[in-house]
């Protein structure tokens, strides 16, 4: 092939070789011209400053970006309908970029299947996604990119139409056959379809930064943001969660007076202030743009037409010549101004001050010290877990709640406290120091335990599994019991000790308990979602949903569930349920994580535990004191008579779980402990007596919110508003579905204008198009008179906001 000085011999050599319409489908328009013109126009601007006598004597261009080298901070960046100029499309595009040792984020509109992609190079892949109208599909493009060993997800933002495509409209361009998007649904690969016609029909609009949010919950892969072009969108983005941004105009925008991509990129870096990866694209053409773009804030760019330019005129070997242009460039512009590797990049390296017209001094970290050490982290560099759309959403509730404190809250999850008396704690100790003694035990012996270190298993197994026993009709060895620190430890060891490897999968109800799903988060675990119905999980879909992993070869570990008064939901599952659950599970060696924070605080006649009817090893079963006693002790249990085999025998589970405890908490203060088991020892080592009076009031509690309920909104209103609500007989908990989307700003809008406040259930859902129009409603803090102006208020909140 010829070699080429510069893109545009490139992009004069394509223009020759393609026909017409093509050409004019690649270049995008008179917008996208002027999109161009001002990208431009925005790096003339851009002067850099020489540097001479550097002691300079090699460049190294590499850079690490969201944990993985590329030979030079440039990318390819997402572009559709590649076999439009050349056969082999983004094989050809995946191949050159392999070679290179630079990533290609690979359109959603791409003509060659992501399986087919990936098995062409080694280089980084990512996803460009369009948000689709149809959540199903959108999810499946998510799934098939992550199956194919995709590294990250690029949401497309500014995109929701692409714009009139005058030349197209005018040469009546359509997708000739054989030119289709293979990786979506069959009805978008008709042959001669107009392109942007594809986005009116499908693309989905109205979208909000929760919806990214709940979409970077939803996957494994970190998810980059394209389309930001200002401060307050760039702080959204990080806020929901995302691991990076991509400053770009030209997602579909094409707006006369829009802001240049290089224009926009140090307001949005300064905003992003090291908490995501921001990249560049719109309007690089020489490996001096790249400097520049880094100088500005960027840690890489990506590069779009000229890689099309490439392809058209030599495939693989052409996108090869266009990236080898702009690295050879980029290096020379290094040498230049005396740069010797990515990390001395700064603002420094360009003028000052920038012309743009971003008024704000472009400024960057202290030059650092002789030996000094960094005074700041990248949350990238972080554990993913840390941008998990839970800690925000929660961080924004504590703040709602304490921005409008005379709001009546149906928010929190916590016990009511009319029922603590400071005189208990002596009462339990007391009793425990009492039985200890009775026991044999010395004031030496009963010092050291609780003024030290304690067993890591706990001290008060026995006095717990004497009275879960008696309970729960539950009868284990106390040897199989593990102590924690609360129920969340509990759900933390077991998960780590069973999601052992990359095919290991946490099923769990969809919606469910935030704690589990940030268990999994933290520790890298996948997830599955199965959907609620009023009797648990829906079992037909799980059954479904356990052939499909079992065909995949990935191990559904663990089945998460609340089976009594779950939290969200409230849903309690019957017997028969139970019972069908187990039997569904074992062929799969399916293992059920039961947790029961709110069981005795129901029913006397409530069903038997999954653990009480488990005969083959199937459950685990985590139980907690913070409801039925009070959350200030912290603790909770687990029971784990499951046999291990080790080369040294034979063992329990709750061994083994004790061994990652040790590593977590060490052990469980012994003080806590003392003051639940002496409460337990009070109780007669029947719990569930001792907590009749609370069961009655949280009963009471629920059935005035469901007449209060039934008073403002009688059947004829909620047929006409789309009102309607579950009907728990117990627990904390009810799921009240609104004729509206329930997010963060409706919720903030109730409590500013109508004094309540609840919590969306689109936070405890994993999938990201669920729970959208419900609300959850605790009735566990309140007294009768808040519940009754509670649901005044929020019937006047639903009435207008539906109106």
């Amino acid at each position: 092939m010829t070699a080429y000085l510069t893109l545009d011999d490139l992009a004069a050599t394509a223009r020759s070789k393609l026909p017409a319409e093509v050409w004019d489908f690649v270049e995008g328009g008179a917008g996208r011209e002027r999109t161009l013109a001002a990208n431009r126009d925005a790096f003339a601007r851009i002067r850099l400053r020489p540097r001479v006598l550097t002691g300079v004597t090699e460049v190294d261009p590499r850079v690490d970006v969201l944990g993985r080298a590329w030979a030079a901070p440039v990318g390819i960046a997402p572009l559709a309908y590649h076999t439009l100029v050349h056969p082999d499309g983004e094989l050809a595009t995946a191949r050159a970029a392999g070679a290179c040792g630079v990533p290609l984020v690979v359109s959603t509109m791409a003509g060659r299947a992501f399986d087919e992609i990936r098995a062409e190079t080694t280089a980084p892949l990512w996803l460009q996604l369009y948000p689709l109208r149809d959540p199903a599909a959108t999810a499946h493009l998510v799934r098939t990119a992550e199956r194919a060993g995709f590294d990250a997800l690029v949401l497309t933002v500014d995109a929701p139409r692409l714009g009139r495509r005058l030349r197209d409209l005018r040469n009546g361009f359509r997708l000739p056959d054989g030119v289709a998007p293979v990786n979506l649904p069959a009805s978008w690969r008709t042959g001669a379809a107009r392109p942007a016609g594809h986005a009116e029909t499908h693309f989905a609009t109205g979208l909000t930064w929760d919806d990214v949010a709940r979409w970077c919950a939803s996957t494994t892969l970190p998810v980059i943001v394209k389309g930001v072009l200002t401060a307050e969108d760039a702080r959204l983005a990080v806020a929901a969660g995302v691991a990076g941004l991509v400053v770009s105009n030209h997602g579909g925008r094409q707006l006369d007076g829009a802001t240049a991509s290089i224009d926009a990129l140090p307001e949005v870096a300064r905003a992003v202030d090291g908490a995501a990866v921001v990249l560049l694209d719109g309007g690089v053409r020489t490996g001096a743009d790249v400097l520049g773009a880094l100088a500005l804030g960027a840690t890489g760019v990506l590069v779009g037409r000229p890689v099309l330019h490439g392809l058209a005129v030599d495939g693989e070997q052409g996108v090869g010549e266009v990236l080898r242009i702009l690295i050879e460039e980029f290096v020379e512009s290094m040498f230049l101004t005396g740069l010797a590797a990515v990390a001395d990049i700064g603002p420094a390296t360009v003028t000052a001050p920038f012309t743009g017209p971003v008024t704000a001094p472009v400024t960057g970290p202290p030059e650092p010290t002789a030996g000094a050490l960094p005074t700041g982290l990248h949350l990238t560099d972080l554990h993913a877990s840390l941008r998990h759309p839970v800690l925000r959403t929660m961080t924004f509730l504590n703040e709602i709640v304490a921005r409008y404190p005379d709001a009546v809250s149906f928010a929190p999850g916590r016990p009511f406290e009319d029922g603590y008396d400071l005189a208990e704690l002596s009462g339990h100790l007391g009793a425990y120091l009492e039985h200890r003694q009775a026991g044999g035990q010395t004031g030496t012996v009963l010092t050291r335990e609780l003024f030290q270190y304690g067993p890591t298993a706990g001290t008060i197994r026995d006095i717990v599994a004497r009275t879960v026993a008696q309970d729960e009709g539950i009868h284990v060895a106390p040897e199989a019991y593990v102590i924690t620190v609360g129920a969340q430890e509990g759900l933390l060891i077991t998960v780590r000790a069973f999601c052992a490897g990359p095919d290991d999968v946490l099923l769990v109800p969809d919606p469910c308990y935030t704690g589990v799903t940030g268990v999994a988060s933290l520790l890298g675990v996948s997830v599955e979602a199965v959907p609620e119905t009023t009797d648990g999980p829906d079992l037909a879909y799980l059954d479904r949903l356990l052939a499909r992993l079992h065909a995949e070869k990935r191990r559904a570990r663990l089945l998460y569930l609340v089976p009594d008064a779950a939290n969200p939901s409230g849903t309690t599952m019957s017997r028969d349920a139970r019972e069908h659950l187990l039997h569904l599970l074992r062929p799969y060696g399916t293992v059920v994580l039961e947790d029961t924070p709110y069981r005795l605080l129901g029913p006397a006649d409530r069903p038997p535990t999954l653990k009480a009817l488990d005969r083959h090893g199937q459950v685990v079963h985590v139980g907690s004191f913070a409801k039925s006693a009070f959350p200030g002790a912290r603790v909770g249990y687990v029971i784990a008579d499951q046999t291990v085999y080790r080369p040294d025998g034979t063992g329990l589970l709750a061994d083994e779980l004790s061994k990652i405890k040790s590593m977590v908490t060490v052990n469980t203060s012994p003080v806590s402990q003392a003051l639940i088991g002496g409460l337990l020892l009070r109780a007669g080592h029947r719990l569930g007596a001792a907590t009749a009076p609370a069961a009655r009031r949280y009963s009471a509690m629920m059935r005035l919110l469901r007449a209060e309920l039934d008073r403002h909104f009688p059947q004829p209103v909620r047929d006409r508003l789309g009102v309607s609500w579950n009907d728990p007989d117990s627990g904390f908990f009810l799921s009240l579905t609104v004729p509206f989307v329930a997010g963060d700003e409706q919720l903030d809008d109730c409590a500013r204008r109508y004094g309540v406040l609840w919590t969306p259930m689109s936070y405890f859902h994993v999938r990201s198009d669920a729970g959208q129009r419900a609300v959850r409603l605790s009735v566990s803090y309140l007294t009768e008179q808040e519940i009754v102006d509670g649901v005044g208020r929020l019937a006047r909140f639903i009435t207008d906001t539906a109106s």
